[in-house]
């Protein structure tokens, strides 16, 4: 036992001296600076995960605004200089910026590629979104989830609010299930046909009791999405595994066909898979477990971030409500509980400048998200004051959280100020600078240049969406005012807006209109 325990050891003492004195990457002339890490395939990836930010900043005092991280068997090309971010951009010759979106999304949620160069499918993804989530399809989405929201609030959760009567509840709970049970009926439509159905009532509720325990299993998986895209394999979760599999039965095109009142997307979705596709009916069904994770993993947490700095801030909630009220007074919206719902269009709610500044603020906050581009060739990057030599399969990134939280662009960078993004005249701020030179990017929650997050539009509107029913609708607080901000939990760093380490109570009830 023992010379077998021994015998083991030594073998792998031999295996990593044999990695560090052989396996481990030797920097090149005309190469950033390079940071290997001591663990095999590992490399630096405890230390950067532990806190992605902290970690950069350190690396970037070292050596300057570029280096090279081995992370997870990856050599990543941190580029942190906000004025040579285009170079990244102009670079698509040399370039891609799907390679890693593809391999991530067969890897996480379990389809075959969807990259069309593989032979799966002819879908042009990006162009599928950008066609059903902007433009006049916009539209369609933002009046849907209106309807929607205002049904989750105050139907679909009736049981719970009693006339002045306070409801104590955890603030992310709360964001959580109603942007899930809306946009989930937004997106996916309802089972049921609220005009002439003479069992509405059993229908909702079996409805809400399905959208709920599909909730549970979005929790379930998302919990180790980040174990996914770091290439741990799913079969390890078994419970996340199985959470997956139900999602994708629950989205399987025979049952998307029993619904009404699908959306756009997801109509378009479907025909694209049936027509351009080999996939089998279960992976179609994982393509929209995709759009299920991309519509909520990211605009949930960003509700709770603005709601509890709104409830934090008093000056902040007084605005945003005026600003809210002036809207549905010049819109001639009148608030009721007597079954007419409050209709804001588009445009109605592009004209929210504090709404805009207030989540903007939020997101810079609370986004740690990151930009990826994979080298399709050795080639030479050019930035601003210098050139570096690139290797193929090498990754460049952006972390636009260490933009976000420099003091120089923004002063007092870790305190919420709702009005950060409006200018002199109350109208959106664009100037922004860093040792006396405009910014082109300072603002970066959602990506840049041509990745950036179609649905980006549309998750802002359903956060205003939300925000101004809950003013209208409820009175709202905290349970302790003096409740300390919860820190970002940092497992999700490069996935875009991280949340909360701890839930935050806070009471809610009906006003009396």
């Amino acid at each position: 036992m023992f010379l077998a325990s021994w015998l083991w050891g030594t073998a792998v003492i031999l295996c990593c001296v044999s990695w560090f004195l052989l396996g481990r990457r030797r920097r090149r002339q005309g190469e950033p600076p390079l940071e290997n890490g001591f663990l095999p395939y590992l490399g630096c990836a405890l230390n950067f995960g532990a806190n992605p930010l902290e970690f950069l900043k350190e690396k970037q005092k070292k050596h300057g605004h570029i280096f090279t991280c081995h992370v997870a068997g990856k050599y990543i090309h941190f580029l942190t200089d906000p004025f040579s971010y285009h170079a990244l951009m102009r670079q698509g010759k040399h370039l891609d910026w799907k390679k890693f979106h593809f391999a991530t999304s067969a890897k996480a949620f379990g389809h075959g590629s969807i990259d069309p160069a593989e032979g799966n499918t002819t879908e042009n993804f990006h162009h599928t979104f950008i066609r059903t989530l902007q433009g006049n399809a916009l539209d369609a989405l933002i009046e849907a989830m209106m309807e929607n929201l205002q049904y989750v609030m105050l139907q679909s959760r009736a049981p719970k609010l009693q006339s002045n009567t306070w409801v104590t509840e955890g603030l992310y709970k709360f964001c959580c299930q109603v942007m899930f049970e809306s946009g989930f009926l937004t997106l996916f439509g309802k089972e049921f046909n609220s005009n002439n159905d003479k069992n509405l009532s059993s229908k909702q509720e079996t409805e809400r009791a399905h959208i709920l325990n599909a909730l549970e299993n979005f929790k379930e998986f998302d919990k180790i999405f980040p174990a996914l895209v770091a290439g741990l394999p799913i079969h390890l979760f078994k419970s996340a595994y199985s959470a997956r599999e139900k999602l994708g039965e629950a989205l399987l095109h025979k049952n998307l066909l029993k619904r009404d009142n699908l959306s756009e997307l997801v109509t378009l979705r479907m025909f694209l898979n049936d027509t351009l596709s080999t996939f089998d009916d279960m992976e179609k069904a994982k393509t929209h477990v995709a759009v299920l994770w991309a519509s909520q993993a990211n605009t949930i947490p960003a509700t709770f971030w603005t709601l509890f700095y709104l409830l934090k801030n008093p000056e902040a909630m007084r605005a945003a409500t005026k600003e809210v009220q002036c809207v549905l007074e010049s819109a001639e919206e009148s608030i009721s509980l007597d079954g007419k719902h409050i209709s804001l269009n588009r445009k109605q709610l592009d004209n929210m400048p504090i709404l805009d500044s207030i989540i903007k603020e939020a997101m810079r906050l609370s986004s740690a998200s990151m930009t990826f581009r994979v080298a399709k060739e050795d080639f030479t990057l050019h930035l601003e004051n210098n050139f570096y030599n690139i290797r193929k399969d090498d990754v460049v990134a952006l972390y636009p959280q260490l933009l976000h939280f420099d003091p120089e662009i923004y002063a007092d960078p870790l305190t919420f100020k709702y009005n950060r993004f409006l200018n002199e005249n109350g109208e959106e701020k664009t100037d922004f600078y860093r040792n006396g030179r405009k910014l082109k990017y300072y603002y970066m929650p959602f990506g840049t240049g041509i990745a950036k997050c179609p649905g980006r539009l549309f998750a802002v509107h359903e956060i205003k969406q939300f925000l101004a029913l809950m003013f209208s609708y409820f009175e709202i607080e905290l349970v302790d005012s003096n409740v300390k901000c919860p820190s970002l939990d940092q497992s999700r760093a490069g996935l875009g807006v991280l949340q909360p380490s701890n839930d935050i109570d806070f009471r809610y009830r009906l006003k009396c209109l």
